[in-house]
């Protein structure tokens, strides 16, 4: 099940089940699981671990070495789980410190020419779109779904089921369950994503409100805080809340009033996914 063309070297562990295409190339430290599909051409470096039924497609190179010029060429990995996607020419750079990985969950989707830099961890269910780059120890949760050619930052998170629009690129943190746009710009809720994930009604609203309590009162964030974690108790809504009470590097805010002076309207149950909103996941 190995292309006769393929460079696989001897100490790299293969189960018996994967497929290596022509002209790949895999080197001694890596791992692959059962089911993998390694295609042509595609070079798998460095200390790469890779559980089971992954498929990289034409032209991806996994595990390289991290573009980090205080990178000295220490043995650093990757770790990957199962049943991901790496479409045509995904980069993912292993990490720049043998004490970290750069760390990649399961059923992710990642279009052509994405990029994962160094020490980037990413959830589960994640989609990242097509030119998408992601810097160095950025963090995306669980189902979040970033479009076509966004930009986030290093060291930068982005909350569970939270969405960017085609374009959007972020240098501060993304709270989950909402939707980014522009420059650190928040558009609102991911309120088809929620609808989808199964989030009942009174969470939903619950959401909204806090919404508009932390971007749309003109308090300042810290100040509201406080009352929301008095004022909102489920589940997702506290999720919001530590994730900002946890930010670093600050967090996207509102955009202008003339954009939106609030949250729209959900749409009714009866409403169609497709007439709801653009492009959510």
């Amino acid at each position: 099940m190995i292309h006769p063309t393929a460079v696989v070297d001897p100490a790299a562990r293969l189960d018996p089940t994967v497929q290596v295409g022509p002209c790949a190339v895999i080197g001694p430290e890596v791992e692959l699981g059962p089911g993998c599909v390694v295609g042509p051409h595609v070079v798998l470096y460095g200390r790469l671990r890779a559980g089971a039924h992954n498929r990289f497609h034409a032209g991806c190179v996994i595990g390289d070495a991290p573009q980090d010029l205080k990178y000295r060429g220490a043995p650093t990995g990757v770790r990957i789980g199962d049943h991901n996607v790496f479409r045509e020419h995904v980069t993912v750079h292993r990490s720049n410190n043998p004490e970290e990985d750069t760390v990649i969950g399961s059923h992710n989707f990642f279009m052509a020419h994405s990029h994962v830099a160094h020490n980037c961890v990413i959830g589960n269910h994640v989609i990242v779109a097509n030119g998408v780059l992601l810097g160095g120890h950025a963090v995306v949760e669980d189902r979040a779904f970033l479009s076509g050619n966004c930009l986030v930052h290093q060291f930068v998170r982005v909350g569970t089921l939270a969405m960017m629009q085609g374009g959007a690129a972020i240098s501060q943190d993304l709270p989950p369950y909402t939707m980014a746009w522009g420059d650190n710009s928040l558009c609102g809720l991911n309120l088809v994503g929620l609808r989808r994930a199964g989030f009942s009604a009174a969470e939903r609203l619950e959401l909204k409100q806090l919404y508009r309590l932390l971007f749309l009162s003109g308090r300042p964030l810290r100040d509201v805080l406080a009352d929301a974690r008095n004022r909102f108790t489920s589940a997702p809504a506290q999720t919001v809340i530590r994730f900002i009470e946890q930010s670093r590097r600050g967090i996207c805010r509102h955009g202008t009033r003339a954009r939106a002076a609030a949250l729209p309207e959900e749409p009714s149950e009866t409403t169609s996914p497709e007439e709801s909103g653009p492009g959510n996941p």
